[in-house]
């Protein structure tokens, strides 16, 4: 018998029947990973035989790294799926082409892993974290944080909302058992206007990997922002400025080409620190893009207008299951969520809970259904 994928023979007799039990050929693939790990990524880079969960398990996967688990974790949540219906940018657009939560969140994976690998550096942490980046972004986009810092928290933010769904939410309130380095990652990756690259210490996240994942995230969102707000002529080409078209280049490819090649090949070890630099020039022209984006995309009527409009279907179901715990406890349960319990959450906590994780097409049915009147039949 011939092995479809070798050209090597094999008989009946090499074959091994099933055990049902780990192989020590098996239980060796994640240690060999692991050997191969310290022989490749540098000293400032994150290995994974150092990593350390949440709460301590007592079952290791004979085959994945500890980093790859938790990708696949957060890929196969309910948090993770109910990207796809949530806002990028554009509310609920009809045209197959423009960005979701879950697209952004893909780009942003690819563009960390690229950058990581360039780097010699640990591409699933990479990963991990930019998959689980945004899973407890609300419905809306920032529209519908806006509106829960409102009516909820003035402390509210997606990147806090983001850790809580892999700590406590998912999982039925199990949560998911993240290694501190995939956690960190993914609490630290919100940039908000400050600096692309931020000097701050403390602020960025504790891993080389992580800081990554924060300016793949800014990479992403400023290219693909830029190709849906042309793409629904919001702007035109010639309303972009010309020190973007002259720094970063014309096209999605171009632009981004021209971003991680810059910082691969700007970063650097300096006093025995590892830098990430990007370089005066590009720098200073993602910085002049986001303001132009902000001022003239995500604050332009087109935009502005719809996420008025969002709020108030936020604001609404937030004051409804305020008043009915009951509804409450069905919709957490619908979402497989960690329960309301009295003696651990106030009732405003779960509620937000709830409503940031709906999507965005489910808010406005369930407001539809909650506050429209029903016609007689």
């Amino acid at each position: 018998m011939r092995c479809p994928t070798t050209n090597t023979t094999w008989s009946e007799d090499d074959i091994a029947p099933d055990s049902g039990t780990q192989s020590s050929v098996s239980a060796s693939i994640r240690e060999n990973f692991q050997e191969r790990e310290k022989n490749f990524i540098p000293r400032y880079g994150a290995l994974s035989i150092n990593s350390t969960r949440r709460y301590k398990e007592n079952d290791t996967c004979p085959i994945r790294t500890p980093f790859q688990l938790d990708r696949d974790r957060i890929v196969y949540s309910n948090s993770f799926r109910r990207l796809k219906h949530k806002t990028q940018v554009f509310l609920s657009p009809l045209g197959d082409h423009y960005r979701t939560r879950l697209t952004h969140t893909l780009e942003v994976a690819q563009i960390a892993r690229s950058i990581a690998r360039a780097m010699r550096l640990n591409e699933d942490l990479a990963e991990a974290v930019a998959l689980g980046h945004d899973l407890g972004h609300t419905p809306f986009g920032h529209g519908g944080e806006t509106a829960l810092i409102e009516v909820y928290s003035g402390h509210f933010s997606h990147s806090d909302q983001s850790l809580r769904v892999v700590d406590r939410l998912e999982n039925k309130g199990r949560g998911l058992n993240l290694t501190r380095e995939v956690r960190d990652g993914i609490l630290k990756h919100s940039k908000g206007f400050g600096n692309i690259i931020p000097a701050t210490p403390g602020e960025t996240a504790s891993t080389i990997e992580g800081r990554i994942v924060r300016i793949a995230d800014i990479m992403a969102y400023l290219n693909h922002d830029l190709d849906d707000a042309l793409r629904s002529r919001v702007i035109s080409k010639d309303d972009v400025p010309k020190i973007c078209t002259r720094y970063l280049g014309r096209t999605h490819s171009e632009r981004a080409g021209t971003m991680i090649e810059q910082l691969v090949y700007n970063s650097r070890v300096e006093a025995d620190e590892f830098i990430l630099d990007m370089g005066g020039a590009t720098t200073q022209a993602m910085t002049v893009l986001r303001k132009f984006l902000y001022d003239n995309v995500y604050r332009s009527r087109a935009v502005h207008d719809e996420f008025v409009k969002a709020k108030k279907i936020i604001v609404g179901l937030f004051e409804y299951f305020m008043k009915h715990p009951d509804a409450l406890q069905k919709e957490l349960e619908k979402m497989e969520m960690a329960p309301w319990d009295p003696a651990q959450n106030p009732i405003d906590r779960s509620v937000c809970d709830a409503v940031a994780s709906m999507t965005d097409r489910y808010a406005m049915e369930l407001y539809k259904k909650l506050f429209f009147p029903k016609p007689l039949v």
